[in-house]
């Protein structure tokens, strides 16, 4: 009786009689005049944030975004990823990249490794699979069907409006159902993901594990590769993937 009284006791009667709800806009406004208390409180941990996130690693000569069909930044990353292949022993013939991996953009001048974590934040590693012509175009469908995706330079194709194949070359040359290719993309594609599911058929797998062969950390390498030899990274829309009526 005594658990029965203590639990009843315990009982509240509060009913919910509304809800208000607003959005608050978290901007540069509230730099202006900042709580004193809570940036005491964050102070240590920003300072050890700023050291990560704030060294520069390359700057680029114009804003960069990612949008489908095409894109700067979405053909920028495949092709990033084509020019560090040789230092995993590869030389693969072309390189994908998905759109919804690109989760910021970049502001023409410097760079910082904050910046390409913004870009890049997930774990994704870079990886290396073979596939046949015929899943080559399989894929190429699955690509046009989401409207495009990150594709490397080399790779022309026209889609329709509504996702539709119309056609695929690599290099200028129609693809060949009987021959293999050799291709580069991230170990969240290569299993499938995304709705691109002719990756499953993926052979001879490279898929190294270490932390540098994460995504940020190839594109952080390439950056500084640039700034190294005093140069501005840039990119533009070629007509990679053009969408077009069918006739």
């Amino acid at each position: 009786m005594a658990s029965l009284v203590l639990v009843s006791s315990c009982t509240t009667h509060y009913q919910l009689t509304s809800i208000n709800r607003e959005r608050i806009v978290i901007d540069k406004r509230y730099d202006a005049q900042p709580d004193k208390e809570a940036a005491a409180m964050l102070a240590p941990y920003k300072s050890k944030v700023d050291e990560v996130m704030s060294p520069v690693v390359g700057t680029v000569a114009h804003d960069m975004a990612a949008n489908r069909p095409e894109s700067d930044l979405s053909n920028l990353l495949p092709d990033i990823f084509m020019a560090a292949a040789e230092e995993y022993g590869e030389k693969p013939d072309f390189a994908v990249y998905n759109m919804g991996g690109i989760r910021a953009a970049l502001t023409k001048g410097q760079v910082t490794f904050g910046d390409v974590l913004d870009v890049a934040p997930f774990d994704n590693k870079i990886c290396f699979l073979t596939l046949s012509g015929e899943k080559v175009m399989e894929l190429f469908s699955q690509i046009a069907k989401r409207g495009g995706e990150g594709v490397s330079h080399g790779v022309e194709l026209e889609i329709t409006a509504d996702g539709r194949l119309l056609s695929a070359k690599l290099n200028g040359k129609e693809i060949d159902p009987q021959a293999s290719y050799r291709l580069t993309t991230i170990d969240y594609l290569a299993e499938g993901n995304d709705q691109m599911t002719a990756f499953k058929s993926g052979t001879n797998l490279n898929m190294p594990k270490d932390e540098k062969c994460n995504a940020r950390f190839v594109i952080v390498d390439y950056f500084k590769q640039k700034m190294a030899a005093g140069q501005s990274i840039s990119s533009k829309v070629e007509g990679r993937i053009k969408v077009k009526s069918e006739e």
